[in-house]
C-alpha cells in the first residue's frame, strides 16, 4: 500500500508494521477532514495483506486526538434528521479498528478526549506517559453524551462503574489511575514510551502473520457465552496447528531447547529465536 493520499496523518509501512502520526493542529480536533482521513485510512489499512501491527501517534506532544469539532456538532445539530437507531459512520470507523485482522495499538503521550478517546478504545492497546497522558469524556456537560462507542466501549473497558464516574463526573482521568483501571496497558516515563511500543509492535510483527491473526480473532470471541467462544477457539487452534508454518515453529522450538530447563527460564527469548526476531 502506498499510503500517500493524506494529508492530517503521515504514514510509514516498515514491512508488517504501519504507523501512522496525526498531524492537525493546533490541538488535534477531530475535524470533518481529519475524521475522513481516518475513515478512509482504516479502509485501506484494513485491505493491506501484508499490514500486521498498526500503531497510531500525535506530532503534537501535548495532544494525541483532542475530541470531535463541536463546531461541527452545533451544526449538525441546526440542521436536525429524524433519530434513528442506525450504527454511525464514526461507529463503522472504530468497529473496523477493532475487528481487523491487524493488531492496532495506540501511543497516547499527550490528552485524549471525547471522540479521540472512543476511538483510542477501539484499539487493541493503549500506552500512556506518566505524568502527561490525560483522558476525558467531556461530552456530558455540553449536552450530549459519549456517541462514538464511548457508552458501550468504556464500560465494558473498565466496568459500568468506573465508566459512570468518567461519562457523568467528566473529569479528567490521569494516566496512572487510567493504567489501574485498565483504560492504558501501561503507563510509561516520557523517555520509555516510543521505545516499549516500537519494541512491542516490532516483536509482533515478526510473528506468524495467520498466528497473530486468528490469535486476535479467538480473543475477539471472547465477548460470546464461554461455549461458543471456546468452539470458536477450537476450531482457530486447529486450523493453525495443522499449517506447514506451526510444524516448522514447533520443532525449531525443541531444536532451539524448548521443554528444556535451561531454555525455558528465558521462554519469552526463546520465543523470538524462533520467531527469526532475536
Amino acid at each position: 500500500m502506498a499510503y500517500d493520499t493524506y494529508k492530517l496523518l503521515h504514514v510509514t509501512q516498515e514491512g508488517a508494521l504501519v504507523t501512522a502520526t496525526v498531524d492537525a493542529p493546533p490541538i488535534n480536533v477531530i475535524t470533518a477532514d481529519l475524521f475522513a482521513e481516518l475513515a478512509a485510512f482504516a479502509i485501506e489499512l484494513e485491505a493491506d495483506p501484508e499490514a500486521l501491527v498498526f500503531v497510531l501517534k500525535s506530532a503534537d506532544p501535548d495532544f494525541f486526538l483532542a475530541h470531535f469539532d463541536v463546531a461541527l456538532l452545533v451544526a449538525m445539530a441546526d440542521a436536525p434528521n429524524a433519530p434513528t437507531g442506525d450504527v454511525n459512520t464514526y461507529h463503522e470507523m472504530c468497529n473496523r479498528f477493532q475487528r481487523m485482522d491487524k493488531v492496532t495499538i495506540a501511543q497516547i503521550e499527550g490528552r485524549v478526549g471525547g471522540g479521540g478517546a472512543e476511538l483510542s478504545m477501539s484499539f487493541d492497546m493503549r500506552f500512556g506517559v506518566l505524568g502527561k497522558t490525560v483522558i476525558n469524556q467531556m461530552e456530558v456537560p455540553i449536552g450530549i453524551l459519549p456517541g462514538g462507542t464511548g457508552t458501550q466501549r468504556l464500560p465494558r473497558l473498565i466496568g459500568r462503574a468506573r465508566a459512570v464516574e468518567v461519562i457523568l463526573g467528566a473529569g479528567d482521568l490521569d494516566a496512572e489511575t487510567a493504567e489501574r483501571w485498565g483504560w492504558l496497558n501501561r503507563a510509561l516515563p516520557v523517555d520509555q514510551i516510543d521505545a516499549h511500543v516500537s519494541a512491542l509492535a516490532r516483536r509482533i510483527a515478526s510473528f506468524p502473520p495467520e498466528a497473530v491473526r486468528l490469535a486476535k480473532q479467538s480473543i475477539e470471541a471472547s465477548a460470546l457465552p464461554l461455549d461458543e467462544g471456546c468452539r470458536i477457539e477450537s476450531g482457530l487452534f486447529q486450523t493453525l496447528l495443522f499449517s506447514d508454518t506451526a510444524r516448522a515453529k514447533m520443532r525449531k522450538f525443541l531444536e532451539l531447547g524448548g521443554q528444556t530447563r535451561e531454555a525455558e527460564l528465558r521462554v519469552a527469548e526463546l520465543s523470538a529465536e524462533v520467531a527469526g526476531e532475536g
